[in-house]
């Protein structure tokens, strides 16, 4: 079904280039009296035909039509078929030859094409299984450090001790399962034909959502949140965006050295939304910038100072697949600022929209 509304869409689009250069060509003839230019307009919309279709064969009908065409109603005698003409000839080899070669280099172009977003693909699919194997290496090493703990020492540890190593191994298991969580949400949003459902969120159940759940995974941690007075919709998978504020600020009290206090911020500029999540703690290394959103900045998972984790990839994924933009800094005053940008679907500043 999908390749007949291509080759439909395709033969439209054919349909309207030759008969848009046809009713050019009959204006040149008409207002200004002139049919010198007129070939080269049929060669040009054969050579349109060619690189915006797939197939070879909608830019050889676009020659035929085009040799047709000039036969007809470009060449003495007028409105008569007469292929006697050496001119019909040459042109029909000449619009074959561009066919041919266009769609030659077209094809060639989108192989390119396609081979250069696979080896993205592959290289985006290294550097988080990279990321995956470093992250799940110290969760995994806790739990089973904890459990031989408790398990040989069972007699001789106290009920502290128990619920102590015990708390741990819930906290690692707790992190494991939100890094499958991200890890499903790369699967969902990488596999082919799967496309993000956008619906109208309103920002304020959106904020009081993350934050509620962040209050109860990190209690002692406070949130400065501060977003438009005024109702703003904006579009979105809502799950999703909720879970990159959630993998922002829980990046934030995981890898910040030193952080005192955690903002989160949205204003609206135009007619986008834009969320920062910014601290006060060790901020990031200026070589690590550039590969930060690409699970490529190797080290430790200890701090700031070596790798991001996994959920900052995770992160620029969902703001990509709903077409906007992340980006992250330090801040001249010390700490960093993570920050994403959505297309808002509306503001409204009391009865007045904006």
């Amino acid at each position: 079904m999908e390749d007949v509304r291509h080759t439909l869409k395709e033969a439209a689009m054919t349909f309207l280039i030759l008969g848009a250069a046809f009713c050019l060509c009959l204006l040149m003839q008409n207002l200004f009296r002139t049919r010198t230019l007129i070939p080269a307009v049929f060669v040009l919309a054969v050579f349109l035909v060619s690189f915006f279709t797939q197939r070879y064969l909608f830019g050889i009908v676009a020659s035929l039509v085009s040799v047709l065409a000039l036969n007809f109603a470009f060449t003495f005698p007028y409105f008569t078929l007469n292929f006697t003409v050496p001119e019909s000839i040459f042109s029909a080899v000449i619009m074959l030859a561009v066919t041919i070669m266009t769609s030659t280099m077209t094809t060639k172009l989108k192989k390119q094409e396609k081979m250069r977003a696979e080896s993205e693909k592959e290289k985006l699919r290294a550097n988080l299984l990279r990321a995956v194997s470093h992250d799940l290496r110290t969760p995994l090493t806790t739990i089973y450090g904890s459990c031989s703990a408790i398990i040989e020492n069972y007699d001789r540890f106290s009920e502290g001790q128990k619920k102590k190593l015990l708390g741990e191994i819930r906290e690692e298991a707790d992190w494991l399962i939100r890094m499958v969580e991200n890890l499903l949400s790369v699967t969902r949003i990488g596999g082919r034909g799967v496309s993000v459902v956008k619906t109208p969120t309103v920002l304020e159940e959106l904020i009081d959502t993350v934050v509620m759940k962040f209050a109860k995974r990190y209690p002692s941690q406070e949130i400065q949140v501060e977003i438009p007075e005024e109702f703003v919709s904006i579009p979105m998978d809502a799950m999703l965006i909720g879970q990159v504020l959630t993998n922002l600020l829980e990046n934030a009290v995981r890898h910040a050295e030193g952080m005192t206090s955690l903002a989160l911020t949205v204003r609206t500029e135009g007619n986008e939304a834009v969320f920062t999540v910014a601290d006060d703690g060790c901020g990031i290394p200026q070589d690590k910038l550039a590969g930060i959103f690409s699970g490529s900045a190797g080290g430790s998972p200890d701090s700031r100072k070596n790798n991001m984790g996994i959920g900052l990839s995770v992160c620029a994924a969902i703001i990509r697949a709903h077409g906007g933009r992340i980006w992250a800094e330090n801040r001249k005053e010390g700490g960093a600022l993570f920050g994403f940008s959505l297309e808002a679907e509306e503001a409204f500043n009391g009865e007045q929209q904006i």
